[in-house]
């Protein structure tokens, strides 16, 4: 075997120079689940784990940009089969109420004052900037409330800065996660 047969049968490209990649074994082993699953119908993996799918960070990983805008198509895929599979289950109805529900939440949690809307964590530890995350959940409970523009992708790639005392990476993430799947159950 060359290195030219290698490359021709890496899914992703490497991370570059001294840039840090995923670990590949890891990635491909999920990948290979998550076709496994989709292709035989089964619920052995959700959108919900495509989203939440974490990987080590190594030199001459895959590509990370190139890993995730996969896993962002994946997600996409196993939504839509899980919208369908409820819809067809309990109807448009119950669908389209679990989505308020779940909308509503995410609003509420949005309307709390600015720099209060998350628990922060101790102020000798790191946590996410405030007012980044405060500038983004704005903007997302504008698209909640009216339908101001944002994509699944721009908030799938957001990332925030740190800070000490900042807010709860949890509890951000948990909301940006409830977002996504609003927004892939209103596709």
């Amino acid at each position: 075997m060359t290195a030219s047969d290698t490359t021709a049968r890496t899914p992703f490209p490497e991370a570059r120079g001294r840039e840090k990649g995923y670990e590949k074994q890891p990635v491909d082993e999920f990948l290979a689940r998550a076709r496994a699953s989709f292709e035989d119908g089964s619920s052995s993996l959700t959108a919900a784990d495509i989203r939440q799918a974490a990987f080590p960070l190594v030199r001459r990983g895959y590509s990370i940009a190139s890993v995730d805008a996969a896993l962002g198509r994946i997600e996409d895929a196993f939504a839509a089969r899980e919208r369908s599979s409820a819809v067809a289950e309990s109807g448009a109805g119950a669908w389209v109420g679990h989505t308020r529900e779940l909308a509503q939440e995410v609003l509420d949690r949005l309307a709390r004052p600015a720099k209060r809307r998350f628990d922060r964590v101790s102020a000798l530890r790191y946590g996410y900037r405030i007012a980044e995350v405060d500038l983004v959940t704005d903007k997302l409970a504008r698209y909640l409330e009216t339908g101001e523009s944002v994509t699944v992708e721009q908030v799938r790639s957001v990332a925030f800065r740190m800070q000490r005392g900042g807010y709860r990476e949890g509890q951000v993430d948990a909301v940006l996660d409830a977002v996504v799947e609003v927004m892939l159950a209103v596709r």
